[in-house]
């Protein structure tokens, strides 16, 4: 089949690899121009560089709006878009002119964590497992009908960037699969119920502040959440912030105002956390390694020498 190709970053790289690497022929690529956005600058493999590189004719947008991409597309005649990790709407007048439609690949199991960092939200919210989804797509973003569905575990201790690495492996080959089973003619695919969806806006800065009245188990996540080379979690410290880098629960559980900075248990430092912590049946949260603003990182016990004060959410 004739495909073009909407994509972008690491996702939309490995995706075009495996077109490239396809029976399939890549009639032409679209993708965003290079961006400051702190999400946007990692997992950031040309798309444009790629499809430079094997003779693919690239045309570079913010928006798929202008006339003259439109003229572009139909001068391409695609049977089939597909579209990864494309950043903004796609209006029907581009979507449905391949007369196969266009195949989204997205990483989350549709039809929960549409929109924005899937993998960060799905771990901040302690589910057991992530993936990625390939569906058709339709004028409400990310809710086409499922071509294929693919799942990977979360483990105890994975990080987004374990999950960023399990779920990049699945891009190419569920496109390749999905475009199989378009090309023999399917059409059966699984509507999404609609009444599970959830969906989520771009991470920014105050997403990563830590909110202490969090339990520990729910911070604990966010750190992992917010791992490098994502932008760390992060709180104040006596007027300076301060980045938190590994953390995990407490083993004993510590009573009194969330952000106080308690007591050494082993190698870490804890915070006391959770709303309830006042009661004293709540765990805190053991900071492992800190890093400061101008970049170094140390053991929680080298930064915090004295025990006693508050970690707080504003300077």
């Amino acid at each position: 089949m004739r495909v073009v190709m909407f994509g972008y970053q690491t996702w939309g790289h490995r995706t075009l690899q495996a077109l490239l690497d396809s029976e399939h022929e890549v009639a032409l690529v679209v993708t965003h121009p290079a961006s400051d956005h702190p999400y946007e600058r990692i997992w950031s493999d040309s798309v444009a560089g790629l499809a430079a590189g094997h003779g693919v004719e690239v045309l570079i947008r913010d928006r798929p709006d202008d006339a003259e991409l439109l003229d572009r597309l139909k001068q391409a005649d695609p049977d089939v878009i597909v579209a990864t990790n494309w950043r903004t709407w796609i209006p029907p007048q581009i979507f449905d002119l391949p007369r196969l439609g266009t195949l989204n690949v997205h990483d989350s199991l549709l039809p929960a964590y549409g929109g924005f960092s899937p993998l960060i939200w799905a771990l901040i919210n302690g589910e057991p497992e992530v993936g990625v989804t390939a569906h058709m797509m339709d004028a409400e973003l990310d809710a086409g009908d499922i071509v294929l569905q693919r799942a990977v575990p979360v483990a105890p201790r994975d990080t987004t960037t374990d999950l960023f690495h399990k779920t990049l492996e699945l891009f190419g080959p569920i496109t390749v699969d999905a475009l199989g089973l378009i090309a023999a003619g399917r059409t059966d695919w699984t509507p999404q119920d609609r009444s599970r969806a959830s969906f989520f806006h771009k991470r920014a800065e105050e997403d990563s502040r830590i909110d202490w009245t969090w339990s520990a188990e729910e911070l604990d996540r966010l750190v992992r959440a917010q791992s490098d080379p994502y932008p760390n979690a992060f709180t104040y410290h006596r007027g300076e912030r301060i980045r938190i880098v590994a953390a995990s629960v407490s083993k004993g559980r510590y009573g009194g105002t969330p952000g106080r900075i308690f007591i050494r248990e082993g190698d870490a430092v804890v915070i006391v956390a959770g709303a309830d912590a006042r009661r004293g049946g709540s765990h805190g949260l053991a900071v492992e390694r800190v890093r400061t603003d101008d970049g170094t990182e140390l053991a929680a016990t080298d930064y915090f020498r004295t025990m006693g004060g508050y970690l707080t959410g504003v300077r």
